[in-house]
């Protein structure tokens, strides 16, 4: 059985987009490149239609996955959680107490993290030694450079 993820409602409605996507304008177009290749002759030595079959079941794959995704997918009830604590879907402020500088990240499931909307993963390091911290307490994160030291200034929804 897959891993439960939890998701904001707009994360799951992309999700949920992208595979009607693929379902139906993906397939037709994966269909229509094959129909091409296929009245181009020999198939034994079509080099196009096998790239084209090939792309069919990479296409086929990723709607698998995302299928299975989707179906071990919850929504979060944000009304329901304590701000009181860094949980996934928080909004944390954050400030490193070596160089001062102040950053703001939203907790969020693996599939929905974007570092330029200021969205990281719940499984990241900086993540994990948030979770479960109070406004003012200070985090110890490793990281590649090394030792990290995050204080959390503000907890939102």
């Amino acid at each position: 059985m897959a891993e439960v993820t939890y998701y904001t409602e707009e994360g799951l409605t992309k999700l949920k987009e992208e595979l009607q996507y693929l379902k139906t304008e993906g397939r037709a177009n994966i269909a229509k490149a094959i129909a091409e290749a296929r009245d181009k002759g020999d198939l034994s030595e079509n080099a196009e239609y096998d790239a084209a079959k090939e792309a069919q079941g990479l296409h086929e794959a990723k709607i698998a996955k995302l299928e299975e995704v989707l179906a071990s997918a919850r929504i979060i009830d944000e009304s329901n959680l304590d701000t009181s604590k860094v949980l996934a879907l928080s909004f944390v402020k954050i400030k490193n107490k070596k160089t001062g500088a102040v950053m703001s990240y939203q907790l969020v499931s693996e599939t929905e993290a974007d570092l330029k909307a200021g969205k990281i993963s719940v499984k990241s390091p900086i993540a994990q030694g948030l979770l479960g911290l109070q406004v003012g307490d200070i985090a110890k994160v490793e990281v590649p450079a090394g030792q990290m030291e995050l204080e959390v200034l503000e907890i939102s929804r």
